[in-house]
């Protein structure tokens, strides 16, 4: 088929929507990504009275809007809503309450970059048919011990949205996963069900809002469980419906995901997420020199 994946990988993608590649990394360099988001979850989480909430649940967003909408050329610090108790008081160390760092750590950290920015990662992309594939965000997924929030069924092309629909996700296991602490569950086939929302920046674009398109939810029987070992890596169509359970065990479920879109496709101007420092980069672009 190409330079990485066989015709039979590139079919069974085709026919699900995704595809579980076991061994893709090192866990070695697993490990290295882990220490290194552990080491920025220590340097810049912010002071719990700061704290930014995210939630993917479907209930009500607490993310503070200025906070998330920046973080897109940014490496930013998001906490679990369960991090808290009913005080308001954090319940364990403000870094290990953490759901997860974004959104720009390929472009802003030279760990985060290498381990994005790989001739394998590359040829992936160019098996899948991206013709410029560009790194749009990043997220580092802590899925914490116990208050590891899960992920509400979604599809990634309805909050970054090309035309026509290019987005991929690149979701690698850094932790192992499974049913215990919240593995990635799918619709296989899914992709081809018609894409039912929207979020872009409101009027003003200082918040977001959901464009539903089909109130109807998407097919809640059928999910199947992507449970992956260490360095394991996960492709995601943009049209997927995918979600992830809460972690209710003792066991860290970290895992760290890359979008990437197609340069040749349209990136619409009211995404939330836009960039005007940080040019967009490919899977093997290197980095730009650093001024003297």
């Amino acid at each position: 088929m190409g330079e990485w994946l066989s015709a039979t990988q590139h079919a069974q993608f085709r026919q699900d929507g995704f595809l579980v590649l076991p061994d893709f990394a090192e866990p070695e360099r697993c490990l290295e990504l882990r220490h290194r988001a552990l080491r920025l979850a220590l340097e810049r989480v912010p002071s719990p009275e700061r704290a930014t909430v995210f939630t993917a649940d479907g209930k009500p967003a607490h993310a503070g809007a200025d906070y998330f909408l920046r973080s897109g050329e940014a490496i930013h610090c998001f906490f679990e809503r369960d991090a808290f108790d009913a005080d308001g008081r954090l319940r364990d160390e403000a870094h290990l309450s953490l759901n997860k760092l974004g959104h720009a750590m390929h472009d802003l950290d030279p760990v985060f970059d290498r381990f994005s920015r790989t001739p394998a990662l590359a040829a992936v992309a160019r098996d899948l048919g991206m013709r410029e594939p560009l790194l749009l965000q990043s997220m580092y997924i802590f899925k914490q011990p116990r208050i590891g929030g899960e992920v509400a069924c979604h599809v990634d092309h309805s909050y970054l949205w090309t035309e026509p629909l290019s987005v991929v996700g690149f979701w690698f296991a850094i932790d192992d996963a499974t049913t215990a602490n919240g593995c990635l569950w799918a619709l296989p086939g899914g992709h081809r069900i018609p894409v039912k929302s929207r979020s872009r920046l409101d009027g003003s674009r200082t918040a977001t809002v959901m464009d539903v398109f089909d109130e109807e939810p998407y097919p809640s029987e059928g999910l199947v469980p992507l449970e992956a070992r260490r360095g394991t890596l996960v492709l995601l169509h943009g049209a997927l419906p995918h979600l992830s359970g809460p972690n209710l065990s003792d066991r860290p479920r970290h895992a760290y995901t890359i979008h990437a879109i197609d340069g040749v496709t349209r990136y619409l101007p009211d995404n939330w997420l836009q960039r005007s420092t940080l040019p967009l980069r490919g899977f093997v672009t290197p980095a730009p020199a650093s001024a003297d």
